[in-house]
This record gives structure tokens, C-alpha cells and sequence, in this order.
């Protein structure tokens, strides 16, 4: 009995991205194992965690993930073509992903980017896992363009969202999609200087207090600059962040009305705000939430698509 082959389209969504990882672990469990894999942003890195068999590695990371972390990560450039070079972060994702190359992954796996020359929508689909990771998540003005086959390349949810249409391109029967901006004009970007708080509260701790004297000052200025804070205005990062996600919404749902996916999955995260990457516990609880909440419908689009033909792995997977 031949076995129908189920995409899975990751959309971006900044630090509600963690809830991607309890979506998975909530499939897995039932027997649901996607064969391919396609991701936007965020997406495109929980995807390509999945797709090397690094999910445990990325959810620990998550869940350990604080403020004084963020500043180990923002290596901040003047006078370039983002404010953060990506380079630090690259290196931590070199650590749980290797030296991984897409093509020989086990899964079918793209990235969705944007080619910057020609606003052309790209899928990465060779070559290091990390580089292809980056470009999709490249947001314009936060992250430096990313070189991939001689094409500078940024965020792949200025074209594609949620990737369905990857999915089906590939040759998966069944597409599910995960949409984690179903209010773009709401709570996502609303920002209560609660990041910007945490690191402040991180840098004041005692041991990085000695450490961090002199340049914390700098540092507390850089980072309300960036994020902004209870009292004042967004700052850069929000209005960034929160005007592509306005953007991406609009146009996941024209991709989305277009394409549709067999099944939508959309976690119940606006509450939470796009930065909030601290937050890894609730949003992968509800991404868990989510997906259970999705198995009949799922059950019930297999049996509309081809009840005879056997989609499960028999036995559920542990992660």
C-alpha cells in the first residue's frame, strides 16, 4: 500500500516560531511524520531542525533562551547593510545543526528567501542548512543580506509567508500549514517593553553586573534603541518587525485564499508579542495544544483525499 506523502509549511513569526516546535512534537506523537518540510523565517529554522533530527537540541535552546543570551547575540554593526551581523548567531546554529548540507538530508527540506535584486521568490534547496536557515529569516534593516549561490538574499516572508505552495510543488498529497499571525493588526504588535525589561533586570544581575559595568550603560541605550521601552516609543526592531508582519499577513492571506493548505494549524500565541523569545514554554505548549486539536481534521482530509492509502508511520514516534 503506497504512502501518501504530508508536507508541512512552517510561516514565520518571529519569536512565536517557538510554538512550531510543540506543533511538531504534538504530530509526531500521532503517528504524523512529515516527508516534506518547507519554512519561512522563523519557520525555516525549527523546519530545518526537524529535517536534520536536531528538534531536541532547538527546544532546549528555547527553553533556556533569556535576556542576557539576546545580548551575546546581537553583534551590532554601524555603517552596514543590517544592524546585526548574524555572525554569532550563525556560529550557535552551526553547533546544533554541523556542517549539514540540505541535499543530504533525509527529508525533503526548502527554505524560502527572497532574492534581493529581483524581490524573486527563492527556495534554498541545497547546500549548508545553516546559510539557507539565515537567509530566510534576513529581515531588511535588522539582518545583513545573505550570499547563497552568488544572490544576496533577505526575508522570505516578504513573499511567502507560509510556504504551502512548496509543499505541493514537492509532491506532498496532504499540506498542513502552520499560521502563527492570525492578528497582525492586534496584540502581536503591541510592545510592553517587557524584553527590553528582562535584559536590563539579566545585565544587573550580580556576577554580570561586574562584568558589565562600564558598558552597560552603552548597552541598556542600544538595546531601548532597538526594542524600545515601557515608557517610550517602539523601537527600531518593533516598528520593523511589526510593519512586516502587517505586510505578511496581508499577503499569507492572498497566497493562502490562492493555495490553500489541506489543514491550517494556527496556535493560539497573539497574546504574545513578536520578541518575546523568552516565552519558549507557553508557545510550544500551545503549538502542542494546537496540533492535537488538528488530528481529526487531519484524519478526516486523509479520508477525503484517499482513505485507502496508508499516511502513518504505524507507531507513533517519541521525541
Amino acid at each position: 500500500m503506497a504512502k501518501m506523502k504530508i508536507g508541512i509549511a512552517f510561516g514565520s513569526g518571529v519569536a512565536r516560531g517557538w510554538a512550531h516546535i510543540g506543533v511538531i512534537k504534538g504530530l509526531v506523537k500521532a503517528g504524523y511524520n512529515p516527508d516534506i518540510i518547507s519554512g519561512t523565517s522563523i519557520g525555516a529554522l525549527v523546519g530545518a531542525s526537524f529535517a536534520a533530527g536536531k528538534l531536541e537540541q532547538i527546544e532546549e535552546f528555547a527553553l533556556k533562551f533569556h535576556g542576557r543570551r539576546l545580548i551575546t547575540l546581537l553583534d551590532l554593526r554601524l555603517g552596514g547593510a543590517g544592524l546585526i551581523g548574524g555572525k554569532r548567531l550563525a556560529r550557535l546554529m552551526e553547533e546544533h545543526l554541523g556542517d549539514v548540507q540540505i541535499e543530504n538530508l533525509s527529508r525533503t527540506f526548502v527554505a524560502v528567501a527572497t532574492e534581493l535584486a529581483t524581490g524573486h521568490e527563492a527556495w534554498l534547496r541545497k547546500g549548508p542548512i545553516v546559510d539557507a536557515v539565515r537567509a530566510s529569516y534576513a529581515l531588511p534593516g535588522l539582518f545583513e543580506p545573505v550570499m547563497h549561490e552568488d544572490r544576496w538574499m533577505i526575508d522570505g516572508a516578504l513573499v511567502n509567508p507560509i510556504p504551502v505552495s512548496v509543499c505541493r510543488a514537492l509532491g506532498a498529497r496532504l499540506v498542513i500549514a502552520v499560521n502563527l499571525n492570525n492578528d497582525a493588526i492586534g496584540l502581536s504588535n503591541h510592545f510592553d517593553g517587557h524584553m527590553v525589561e528582562t535584559i536590563h533586570a539579566d545585565i544587573h544581575d550580580t556576577k554580570w553586573k561586574r562584568r558589565l559595568t562600564e558598558s552597560s550603560r552603552k548597552t541598556q541605550s542600544v538595546t531601548r534603541q532597538l526594542f524600545g521601552t515601557k515608557k517610550q516609543s517602539p523601537g527600531l526592531t518593533n516598528v520593523m518587525m511589526g510593519a512586516l508582519n502587517i505586510m505578511q499577513d496581508r499577503m499569507a492571506r492572498s497566497r493562502l485564499a490562492a493555495d490553500p493548505p489541506d489543514v491550517l494549524i494556527a496556535p493560539d500565541v497573539g497574546h504574545i508579542g513578536l520578541i518575546d523569545f523568552d516565552k519558549a514554554e507557553e508557545l510550544i505548549t500551545q503549538g502542542e495544544a494546537a496540533a492535537a486539536h488538528a488530528i481529526p481534521f487531519i484524519e478526516h482530509a486523509l479520508t477525503r483525499l484517499n482513505g485507502t492509502e496508508d499516511i502513518s508511520d504505524n507507531q507513533p514516534v517519541a521525541i
